[in-house]
């Protein structure tokens, strides 16, 4: 059965949000707790979907949760009593493959399914395999089966790698298996990400030597054995990103709490400088807040000689992918023309039919672009979440739009956002989460 969330738009929030920890730092994090037999916590973890099936593959796989203290976790992998994941849990979720690195240098094989995660388009594991088999691996891509059989029986060798893309799961799969093998790998064309620095921070911690930490070339002197130790999840610099949206569609002023602005300097490029958003930061006691203004005159900035501007992604430190969706949003209520051009999936921006259906004003090019004509008002609708980000896309629309909305299929949500109704209702939004629409009047 799936869950609905129900919104009541235009509702003025006030106040303060911490983001949790970052989802794409937890999840290879928690795969590196497999490449030692010592306990390892961390600590800062968001509980949400995504983290909640990585930790069932861990568990399959042998691996003990010491202790289980709210956003704290312990973990061991001192009996790991299988190379084999589960299919039926590594189908949901795309960080499924993060687990191959570690189980190949630790054991010489793993065999898996192919991952999933959201349905964006195409997303290749070849990186993957080309970095395995760089190293030394056997890789067998059983389709009969639906299984990838990955084999080193020799063990993993350390070799001067070149990534065919920056990809940031693959680099991290790279990281891991070179840090359990013997030697100095190089990897080359890295992807150089918050959460891959923080998943080197971990490794480095845990005994191997990485150079090269923040920069597309990683040189790791990996080691025969690793230990364990004590390690913070950074925060989610797209929860950071998603409450700047919403907070820019909305009455009021909000603070998030404990951001770090070395992470923020393209997202506050695109919402401050380029789409108008009135927000700062400010320092604190713990650190450094991000304000949201109560007063927000939305305006896109125009190219030089009044030529429509473009938004676009790329790999670090360009903006990110995942708030590409956030900020289309944000552009359907900013005054003037904008050009959205996703490069990464060809099916990302196909979320923007329902945006339409509201009274959002755009053209959707093609599968990679999108022309958006602001302000337009926008009308509560019955709509879908399907995925991550375009869910919670569709959640600030909501919040902005006059009337009722209710989106269904919410599970797709909570894989990335930690009690995200609780934290609206606190800021005053006007939202509710149901489990059957039978006898709802709006």
């Amino acid at each position: 059965m799936s869950d609905y969330f129900i919104i009541q738009g235009q509702r003025p929030l006030q106040g303060e949000v911490y983001v949790t920890g970052n989802k794409n730092a937890a999840l290879p994090m928690l795969a590196a707790t497999l490449l030692t037999d010592e306990p390892v916590t961390l600590h800062n973890v968001p509980r949400i979907g995504d983290v909640e099936t990585m930790m069932g593959l861990l568990r399959q796989l042998g691996v003990e949760v010491l202790a289980n203290g709210g956003s704290s976790l312990t973990l061991q992998a001192r009996n790991v009593v299988s190379q084999e994941l589960d299919r039926e849990l590594a189908t949901q979720i795309r960080a499924s493959i993060l687990l191959a690195g570690p189980l190949l240098a630790r054991l010489g094989s793993v065999s898996l399914p192919p991952p999933g995660g959201d349905v964006i388009g195409r997303r290749r594991i070849d990186t993957h395999l080309l970095a395995f088999e760089a190293m030394g691996a056997k890789v067998d891509v059983n389709r009969a089966r639906h299984r990838i059989e990955i084999i080193a029986p020799g063990g993993l060798q350390p070799r001067d790698i070149f990534l065919d893309e920056a990809s940031v799961t693959a680099t991290e799969n790279a990281l891991m298996a070179a840090a359990l093998t013997p030697g100095e790998t190089i990897i080359r064309n890295a992807a150089s990400e918050p959460h891959v620095q923080n998943l080197c921070r971990m490794l480095s911690g845990m005994g191997a030597e990485i150079e090269g930490i923040g920069t597309n070339t990683l040189h790791i002197v990996g080691q025969k054995r690793l230990h364990g130790g004590e390690f913070e999840i950074g925060p989610d610099l797209l929860e950071v990103g998603s409450f700047l949206g919403l907070a820019a569609v909305t009455p009021g002023e909000i603070r998030i709490k404990d951001v770090r602005p070395e992470e923020l300097r393209m997202v506050m490029h695109v919402f401050r400088d380029r789409l108008g958003v009135n927000c700062w930061l400010e320092e604190s006691e713990t650190g450094h807040d991000l304000i949201v203004g109560s007063e927000q005159h939305l305006k896109v900035e125009m190219d030089v000689g009044g030529a429509v501007p473009k938004i676009d992604d790329g790999p670090w430190p360009h903006f990110p992918p995942d708030l590409l969706s956030i900020a289309l949003v944000v552009a359907t209520q900013a005054e003037g023309t904008v050009l959205v051009h996703e490069k990464m999936f060809e099916s990302r921006l196909f979320f923007v039919d329902k945006l339409i259906n509201m009274g959002a004003r755009i053209i959707l090019c093609d599968p990679h672009r999108a022309v958006v004509v602001g302000p337009s008002p926008l009308y509560g609708q019955t709509m879908s979440s399907p995925d991550i980000r375009a869910g919670m896309a569709l959640v600030i629309a909501a919040l902005a739009a006059q009337g009722t909305s209710i989106i269904a299929n919410v599970v797709q949500i909570d894989r990335g956002y930690e009690n995200l109704e609780g934290k609206l209702r606190a800021l005053g939004a006007a939202i509710e989460r149901t489990q059957s629409l039978q006898g709802l009047t709006y």
